[in-house]
């Protein structure tokens, strides 16, 4: 898997999205927590205090109150694992919302893991044409800089850039 930069969900040392960690094959002990706050999850996940208000706001976390302060249950941080999971492989947030939600129908662990794949599988095709399609960008771009630096070569500049 590619480095994922534009994000500060969990990583690894080398800046890879920690894939492991977002499917709960791994776990960091925090998992024993009965309540968070909002500081603990923005940190064990790696993402902005913003980012987890936002969620809130879509009716994808339900966080307690007290005051101000707003206490996660573990519900909450299962859901928010998934939700970015759901993220790092290319789902919308509604989707990810639909995907989450079947959960709680009867028989719903057996549904859910049904449609994720089926959902996976089709994600997936959609991702490896994508990939084709900027492999094919990049291929017609480097020829495109060959053909400009060439002509500026011919014209006695330097052609590097």
């Amino acid at each position: 898997m590619a480095p994922v930069q534009h994000t500060r969900q969990p990583q690894d040392e080398e800046g890879v999205v920690d894939i492991d960690f977002l499917l709960g094959l791994k776990d960091n002990g925090s998992a024993e927590q009965e309540t968070y706050r909002i500081g603990d999850l923005a940190r064990e996940f790696g993402v902005t205090l913003r980012t987890l208000r936002f969620y809130e706001d879509r009716g994808l976390l339900s966080p307690k109150r007290r005051g101000t302060t707003r206490f996660y249950d573990k519900q909450d941080r299962a859901r928010l694992r998934l939700v970015l999971l759901a993220k790092v492989l290319g789902f919308s947030l509604t989707e990810a919302r639909q995907l989450i939600d079947l959960y709680h129908q009867p028989d719903g662990k057996r549904k859910q893991l049904e449609l994720a794949l089926e959902r996976f599988e089709e994600q997936q095709v959609i991702l490896q044409e994508q990939r084709r399609e900027i492999d094919d960008s990049i291929a017609a771009m480097d020829l495109t800089m060959k053909v400009a630096r060439d002509q500026l070569k011919a014209m006695g500049g330097s052609g590097e850039a």
